[in-house]
């Protein structure tokens, strides 16, 4: 059985997230339904690096792809693409050795979250428009609190008896580009809601109603107020999946830009 290497791209507004699920419809599943009418076998694997939730988008995915075939990369690339609905679309597909994980491999992810400091017809999938004025020097200083290996317990909907909520984050950014805030955070993995509560908190700071050095306060114990918080799936996404020896030196640029409102 061959194992190829799978980029792809999705829109996450009409999916119940990443991995398959009963009674409802995912990207893994869309992959699987259209790779197995290809293929003409069940027997396959296809795993992502990374389970992104309902509505969560993802700009490059990785995933690996188990299958008996004869057929080249680019004509996989190009057959299940044709089948694929609109919304999901293999960027890429290669040969690669048959221990690579796309999981277990990756030695970091990145996300990037688009909020919107005004209302628009054309991007509301794709950002979190927020009405109130939100100060961008104190969510960057809020953001610093995260930098490092932390416990981010209460920044996750994973049970931490079942496991560790520890997780490094690399780097953290801000920067406005016109009407947005573009905040990317780059970690070793991240847990269930970790990054959109993270955004909730930071978007709490800029309006000023939680003191950026709440946030460690927050790190240090158990609390709901960043569940009570969590921003909304439409502005979040995968941005990259690192492996060993991958360059980091993404430029840091909308998905979509809203321009300017008047």
């Amino acid at each position: 059985m061959g194992r190829f290497r799978v980029f792809l791209e999705y829109e996450g507004t009409r999916y119940s997230g990443w991995q398959v699920q009963k009674n409802a419809r995912t990207v893994q599943g869309e992959l699987l339904r259209a790779s197995r009418k290809l293929f003409e076998t069940p027997e396959m694997e296809f795993m992502g690096a990374g389970r992104t939730d309902a509505g969560v988008h993802a700009l490059r995915q990785v995933a690996h792809l188990d299958v008996r075939t004869v057929l080249a990369p680019e004509i996989i690339r190009m057959k299940l693409n044709d089948d694929l609905p609109a919304d999901i679309n293999i960027l890429e597909v290669e040969k690669c050795p048959a221990n690579f994980h796309a999981r277990h491999d990756a030695v970091a992810r990145s996300y990037l979250y688009q909020i919107s400091r005004r209302r628009t017809a054309f991007a509301k999938r794709f950002v979190w428009w927020v009405r109130d004025r939100l100060d961008v020097g104190k969510m960057e200083t809020a953001a610093g609190h995260f930098a490092g290996m932390k416990d981010f317990r209460s920044f996750t909907a994973d049970d931490p008896a079942e496991k560790s909520t520890e997780v490094l984050i690399e780097d953290i950014r801000m920067r406005e580009a016109g009407d947005l805030i573009l905040i990317r955070i780059t970690g070793s993995h991240f847990l269930w809601k970790m990054v959109r509560r993270m955004v909730g908190i930071l978007a709490e700071t800029g309006r000023g109603k939680l003191a950026p050095a709440g946030v460690a306060a927050l790190l240090e114990g158990g609390s709901d107020a960043p569940a009570k918080l969590t921003a909304p799936p439409s502005g979040l996404f995968m941005e990259r999946v690192y492996y060993r020896g991958d360059p980091r030196d993404l430029p840091f640029l909308p998905v979509m830009d809203v321009g300017r409102g008047s």
